[in-house]
């Protein structure tokens, strides 16, 4: 059925149990598991007037900052999926757009699943402020599982 699953994380509580999910389907597909991470790019302060923010981060303590999370989140899910015996890498990436290079990532590691999460917003926030998932679910040929 599916060979190749790619499991999305913000790691957040909800993006944590979709990573389960997809750690018991590829398990008991015996499928190979990718867990993906994509980190938001630096963007730089801006400033209205004379108004300073009162703490300035660089670029490369961003980057820091990122990476560090990202380390910690993929690890917690190669740990969790390497314990249920699933055959697991992970891949972290930035963009501007997450849905964009999510989609790319699994595009480029041959998955044939993506697993994520939703936060099931409605009404006028899932209007406004969309959602990543909606973002892949609509701008991709792959197979998604959403979980809520």
């Amino acid at each position: 059925m599916y060979s190749h699953i790619m499991a999305a994380t913000d790691g957040s509580e909800l993006a944590d149990k979709a990573v389960g999910c997809g750690i018991k389907l590829a398990a008991s597909l015996k499928a190979r598991l990718t867990i993906a991470h994509i980190g938001i790019p630096y963007s730089p302060p801006v400033y209205a007037g004379d108004i300073v923010p009162a703490t300035l981060v660089s670029p490369e303590e961003h980057e820091q900052r990122v990476r560090e999370a990202a380390d910690k989140i993929l690890t917690h899910g190669r740990e969790r999926a390497e314990a249920a015996g699933v055959t697991t890498s992970v891949v972290f990436d930035y963009g501007d757009a997450p849905h964009e290079t999510l989609i790319a990532l699994a595009e480029k590691g041959g998955c044939d699943l993506i697993v994520m999460a939703s936060h099931a917003r409605r009404g006028l926030g899932a209007l406004l402020l969309g959602s990543e998932t909606q973002k892949v679910l609509s701008h991709t040929k792959i197979a998604v599982l959403v979980i809520r």
